[in-house]
């Protein structure tokens, strides 16, 4: 069972209907070949996973959607936790820090 968003959600850059100069940009350089780094941001709820996500099947095809997701806990010198939700794929690697305070973590 999936979620109704994941269901629904646009597969390629063509089915995004919003910023759709951005869209072409972005499938004009999927299409040459030598993609850039590139980062998205905005608020929350803006459609830049749902982008980063058609813009890696621009690149790489179904794969990427093949993922394998990771959970780590690392502690700073400080004694700070930082909890690292890693999903990824073959073609890419997605980073989620969160802080993790002594109380959650069960210290």
């Amino acid at each position: 069972m999936s979620l109704w968003v994941d269901k629904y959600r646009p597969r390629s850059l063509d089915q995004l209907t919003y910023h759709k100069g951005l869209s072409d940009h972005l499938k004009k350089l999927a299409s040459t070949g030598d993609f850039p780094h590139t980062l998205f941001y905005g608020p929350s709820g803006a459609g830049k996973k749902t982008r980063t996500v058609a813009v890696l099947r621009e690149l790489y095809g179904p794969g990427v959607e093949k993922l394998k997701v990771d959970l780590r806990t690392f502690v700073t010198p400080t004694n700070r936790k930082v909890e690292l939700s890693i999903v990824s794929s073959s073609y890419h690697i997605e980073l989620n820090p969160r802080s993790v305070s002594a109380r959650e973590f069960g210290f």
